[in-house]
């Protein structure tokens, strides 16, 4: 049976009865520490938390506060005469673990989470159905809205001064201002006489067709 613990910011493989030497924590020679942040267990099994086993600890004791070897820092820099020299002795706490606790919990909580898990599955199993149906209106309303984007190019704008002219040169006519009023004037009487207040382009080129010689020719 061992843990992998994480211990003032560090992580260490555990057993009972193990002594290891950690970053400096806080407390007297002898007093009782727990760790409750467990990675990973295996015990039989393997459980791996998520970040951490909920409901297992670490319990260890401390049994002396020291300080590690000396590292030497030395900084130099070339034809400067610059040099420094600093020595570093890490603060450290000896503990030993003293067992190794919660492992009925961590089975109950266990079953509870995978329980959860299982309900919030069904949960949104039943749910998509009704996304599927929000959707389908969703797509409905852009086909329509792609429809009528299409049908407002393909209708003619009277106020527009570019596609009169565009007009006007496709059926070989002059782009004069003469010809453009001539344009709106036939635009009037095609709407009456369709019924609409909106021309499509194929209906108005045709009644420009047969009312060609109202328009100026280019020269």
């Amino acid at each position: 049976m061992f843990a992998i613990v994480e211990i003032a910011g560090l992580q260490y493989k555990v057993v009972q009865d193990q002594k290891l030497f950690v970053n400096r924590l806080k407390g007297d020679k002898g007093a009782k520490v727990s760790f409750d942040k467990v990675l990973l267990t295996v015990n039989g099994t393997t459980t791996i938390g998520a970040p951490a086993v909920s409901g297992i600890t670490v319990d260890a004791e401390i049994l002396d506060h020291v300080k590690a070897d000396k590292v030497i820092v030395f900084k130099k820099k070339r034809r400067k005469g610059y040099e420094k020299k600093n020595g570093h002795r890490q603060s450290l706490t000896q503990i030993q673990i003293t067992g190794i606790t919660g492992f009925d919990g961590a089975k109950k909580t266990a079953k509870k989470e995978t329980a959860k898990a299982e309900s919030t599955e069904a949960k949104t199993v039943k749910a998509e159905p009704k996304a599927e149906k929000a959707a389908a209106p969703k797509a409905e309303k852009t086909e329509e809205k792609k429809a009528s984007s299409k049908d407002d190019a393909a209708t003619v704008n009277f106020s527009e001064e570019h596609e009169l002219n565009y007009l006007l040169q496709k059926h070989g006519m002059s782009e004069s201002a003469d010809n453009r009023k001539v344009l709106v004037e036939l635009g009037k009487e095609c709407k009456e006489k369709e019924g609409k207040r909106i021309l499509s382009t194929e209906v108005f080129d045709a009644y420009i067709a047969e009312n060609i010689d109202k328009l100026t020719p280019k020269k």
